[in-house]
């Protein structure tokens, strides 16, 4: 008996001669690589290999090779998966109608600044990626895991562990809000083939990244090779990102309202989570500031006069992106920039330092090197790290200032230790020796404090 499970399989007919147009001809293809096959039932038929083993499938009348062509090409993948080609089956969700609903939704965020434009272009390509390997007529209804397996491959071939993750997370976002705005009857399986990739392995990606360009972040000597030949403002920025931890886009969004430069502070919480943040600066790093602040031009758009740092151009150092309407009528981000991390790739490039560091990299070097003045609550206030845990919502107030300017000077002594005797580290406990010479009497301040030990992030 013929199998009929699939709506484009038909029973085998009687073996004949196929009439069209009253002719009788022989079964033959139009041209030697036709991928199809005629059958004696009168149409186009292919053997395709399913995951419940090879089956023939049929394409349509033999008179219309061009038609089955066609049918063939938009139904094998789903064939090969053993779904029912979404061709056939008119009824349910189609992809592209969720990532579209999905990224106008999106859209509405961005108005209210509840998200990024850059997040929201992320999200386009997740979109972009999802109807690449399943196609935009596909049914969300018939994705199974084994598709879901198709695309994580599909992300192997570009990207490497950590994107993945990214990738699948958004992915699985996608998804998740079709069926909770009740777009979809049940939950998208994803099978176990479709998770992020484990710790394990983002360890090994890590040493294998560090044994090959070493660790990410610079030596002090580099630091002060940098320092020293870095114009206005970045220079001025560098000094930021080594002094507590600042990014690309802390600096770039850094306002005037944030500094205190008689007392040798920034309170500045960070623009990624809203996390309470402040940051005792060096004196060196007050120096740079007000040099630049002496000579920082006027910017070109009013509404950027709030920022500590424009470019040369009199605009912002971040370009977020605007929304632009292609010919088809989608819309895409087009405009995202990063300056800050291109001036100072050329800047590196110029000394010769090379490697996977970036301007993050000054971000790493910071949290690497405080970690030796043994307060961690203090480091992460520094940087801007959230405290999830219980004892957190019990605190109400920030912490003393002494404690965050521990951690400062002792990141600082290990930058200029070496070029000047401002400070010493005791060899024998890790301890501040906190003189009143050199640049920490500068602002003042002597810290007897000693930071409690803790545990190291």
């Amino acid at each position: 008996m013929a199998n009929t499970t699939h709506p484009n399989r038909s029973p085998v007919k009687s073996k004949r001669l196929v009439v069209s147009n009253n002719q009788p001809h022989r079964l033959k293809k139009p041209y030697p690589e036709f991928p199809l096959t005629p059958h004696p039932s009168g149409q186009w038929c292919k053997r395709i290999k399913t995951p419940h083993g090879w089956k023939m499938f049929y394409f349509g009348p033999l008179a219309d090779w061009s038609g089955a062509l066609e049918r063939l090409k938009a139904e094998i993948d789903d064939l090969k998966l053993g779904r029912t080609p979404a061709a056939r089956d008119k009824d349910g969700l189609r992809l592209l109608e969720l990532l579209n609903r999905f990224l106008h939704f999106k859209r509405g965020l961005v108005a209210t600044g509840e998200l990024t434009m850059r997040s929201w272009y992320d999200y386009h390509q997740t979109g972009e990626r999802l109807l690449k390997v399943f196609g935009k007529d596909c049914l969300v209804e018939n994705l199974a895991p084994a598709d879901f397996e198709k695309l994580r491959a599909d992300y192997g071939t570009t990207w490497g562990p950590v994107r993945i993750g990214n990738e699948i997370n958004r992915a699985r976002m996608v998804f998740r809000y079709g069926f909770e705005n009740a777009l979809l009857d049940k939950p998208v399986k994803f099978g176990p083939g479709f998770q992020r990739p484990s710790r394990k392995v983002l360890r090994k990606v890590r040493a294998k990244a560090r044994h090959k360009d070493g660790a990410r972040m610079f030596t002090a000597e580099e630091l002060r090779k940098i320092i020293d030949a870095a114009p206005q403002p970045m220079k001025s920025m560098v000094l930021l990102g080594i002094n507590g931890g600042l990014n690309n886009m802390d600096v770039a969004t850094l306002p005037l309202s944030a500094l205190d430069l008689n007392r040798g502070i920034i309170d500045f919480p960070r623009a990624k989570t809203g996390t309470e943040r402040r940051i005792p600066l060096w004196v060196e790093s007050v120096q740079a500031i007000r040099e630049w602040l002496a000579i920082r031009p006027e910017p070109k758009n009013p509404g950027d006069a709030h920022l500590v740092f424009l470019t040369k151009q009199r605009r912002p150092w971040y370009r977020l992106g605007r929304f632009v309407t292609e010919a088809s009528g989608a819309e895409i981000v087009k405009g995202i920039d990063n300056p800050v991390a291109k001036s100072f790739r050329v800047l590196l490039d110029n000394l010769g330092i090379n490697g996977r560091r970036n301007f993050l990299a000054l971000r790493h070097g910071f949290r690497t090197v405080a970690r030796g003045a043994r307060d961690r609550e203090a480091i992460d206030f520094i940087m801007g790290h959230s405290d999830e845990s219980m004892a957190a919502h019990y605190i109400e107030d920030g912490l003393p200032e002494e404690r965050l300017r521990v951690v400062t000077e002792f990141v600082r002594q290990w930058l200029f230790a070496s070029e000047r005797q401002s400070g010493r580290i005791s060899e024998r406990d890790g301890r501040l020796d906190h003189r009143p010479s050199g640049s920490g009497a500068g602002l003042g301040f002597h810290l007897p404090f000693q930071a409690p030990l803790g545990p190291a992030r």
